[in-house]
């Protein structure tokens, strides 16, 4: 008998499109979905991989997605798995046990037949070939992997010496994703030059780092996931995705007819795409919010009186209002509100000036003759690391950059490209990083500050923290293991790992041709049920 998993905690994505498939371009019934025609995207950055495990940016799931499937899926109002690859499991008492029984007749676009085999060699190839460093969200999803036990052809047994509770979600993300053996057996550098082979409704036809990548369907595909909206071949012939950074570009492209959907619509666009017709759709990311996680090695920051007056120090609703626009969020957490397991402190993250210079005043930091403080010779200033993967970014922390300067703390802003970035953050050679990162499971808290998972502020044991952390992987009574996740969070803003800003929202800018576009549980794009109307 399959045990079935229905998450706890909010779990309202705002799928704006959901009903789009009976859409018209003018509002009117669209009718039928119609198969056929080539659907052109306009992506904000470039893609950095076309290996979902290795996949990372939104804008790289959005493509690599597309050719992969999961052995479960994740109802997006719901947050119950549900099948996909796998048509049924049993997870034992302990969860340290996943038994899946795959779908019959599915083959890899290669030819290549799905067997429990091809389940063993995915997941082996995550932790002994891509490693932390290439596959940071699929190789902490993967904890204490022990290996895959091959029952029989249809039969895979996922084992791990320690419990691991959220393993069963995490089967339903891309970076877990079952490939062929012709992509596992690769290394890490060649599965990025777009030779992946997945069981996918979409192949990859062209792929140029960097620059675009076409996807074209999958004949015969027929086994489609449980929360699709129909079963058989995707709709679309082809899906073509194009790099166009500058957002008035891609807007103006949208309008004119050139790209059908964009990527990061900002709220001064909107009236443009809504007078041709067109719409913006937008779902809010669960997972991490944005916020500068500190390395506590560096300067200041190892004062926690620093690291928490910053939280008293940010007005977020000034960066939503100023910045972002109404369909983003304040943080009112490290996690945002649609993950599972979210704990709601925003009466510990208002904005209280006073507050924040009490604290370091109380911590020895005082005005310095240019505003900004300073203890023992040493002024209080660091930077933050970021890169333009999100286009709010550099405006974000520009605001952010004057709010803290009130408090007097000088905090530098260090923009850099996607590579370095990567790079940097993986060396942890930053004083503090910003980022987001998207899952909708609580546990993105133990891969981001687990001492086992990436652990970016480079701390030391904490013991309340790091119990909590690995007593949530063990909890397999979902309120139980909200409450862990709930001290969890609490716990990051008292030591101040974490410094929250605003909620990830995705806005998609939408052609009125462009039917049936949804997002999936984690607010990406699903383009499986998309289709094309009056072209």
């Amino acid at each position: 008998m399959r045990k079935r998993v229905a998450l706890s905690g909010v779990f309202a994505v705002l799928l704006a499109l959901t009903a789009c498939g009976n859409q018209g371009p003018h509002g009117g019934a669209a009718g039928p979905p119609q198969p056929g025609g080539t659907l052109r995207y306009g992506l904000s950055q470039a893609p950095t991989c076309s290996d979902p495990a290795q996949a990372g940016t939104n804008q790289t799931i959005y493509v690599a997605r597309q050719v992969v499937d999961s052995l479960t899926d994740q109802d997006p109002a719901s947050g119950e798995i549900r099948p996909w690859l796998a048509e049924r499991w049993e997870v034992s008492p302990d969860a340290r046990t996943f038994t899946f029984h795959l779908r019959a007749g599915v083959t890899f676009s290669d030819g290549s037949a799905l067997t429990a085999d091809s389940v063993r060699a995915t997941f082996d190839s995550i932790v002994h070939t891509l490693g932390g460093v290439k596959a940071p969200l699929g190789a902490t999803y993967l904890a204490n992997y022990t290996g895959t036990r091959v029952l029989d052809p249809r039969t895979a047994r996922v084992e791990f010496g320690t419990p691991n509770a959220q393993f069963l979600q995490a089967t339903s993300t891309p970076q877990l994703g079952i490939l062929a053996a012709s992509t596992t057996a690769r290394p890490a550098e060649e599965r990025c030059l777009g030779e992946v082979v997945g069981s996918g409704p979409f192949t990859y036809a062209e792929y140029r780092q960097g620059d675009k990548a076409t996807l074209a369907r999958r004949a015969g595909y027929r086994w489609g996931s449980a929360v699709f909206a129909h079963q058989g071949e995707a709709y679309l012939d082809r899906i073509e995705f194009t790099v166009v950074p500058e957002s008035g570009v891609r807007t103006g492209s949208l309008v004119s007819g050139q790209l059908d959907t964009i990527s990061d619509a900002l709220p001064q666009d909107a009236p443009q795409i809504e007078a041709t017709g067109g719409r913006v759709a937008t779902a809010s990311n669960p997972g991490i919010t944005f916020g500068l996680q500190p390395n506590v090695t560096r300067g200041p920051l190892r004062d926690r009186a620093v690291r928490t007056a910053l939280l008293a120090a940010i007005n977020r609703q000034e960066l939503v209002d100023t910045v972002l626009g109404p369909q983003f969020r304040t943080a009112s957490s490290p996690l945002a509100h649609t993950t599972p397991g979210y704990a709601d402190l925003s009466a510990d993250l208002g904005f209280d000036p006073d507050k924040a210079k009490q604290i370091l005043d109380r911590a020895g930091w005082v005005p310095g003759p240019d505003g900004i403080r300073v203890r023992d010779g040493a002024r209080l200033s660091f930077a933050v690391l970021f890169s333009q993967v999100f286009a709010g970014n550099q405006a974000v922390l520009e605001l952010v950059q004057q709010q803290v300067r009130a408090t007097g703390i000088d905090l530098r802003l260090d923009l850099v490209s996607g590579p370095e970035y990567t790079a940097r953050q993986n060396a942890k050679d930053f004083d503090t990083v910003y980022y987001n990162s998207t899952r909708a499971d609580g546990d993105i808290l133990r891969t981001g500050f687990g001492l086992g998972g990436r652990n970016l502020n480079a701390r030391g044991p904490i013991p309340e923290l790091d119990g909590v952390l690995d007593a949530q992987l063990a909890e397999t009574d979902g309120p139980a293991r909200a409450r862990l996740i709930g001290t969890a969070q609490r716990l990051l803003l008292t030591e101040g790992l974490w410094v929250p800003t605003v909620e990830l929202s995705q806005a998609i800018g939408v052609s009125p041709v462009v039917q049936g576009l949804t997002f999936e549980a984690s607010a990406r794009l699903q383009f499986f049920d998309t289709w094309l109307s009056g072209r």
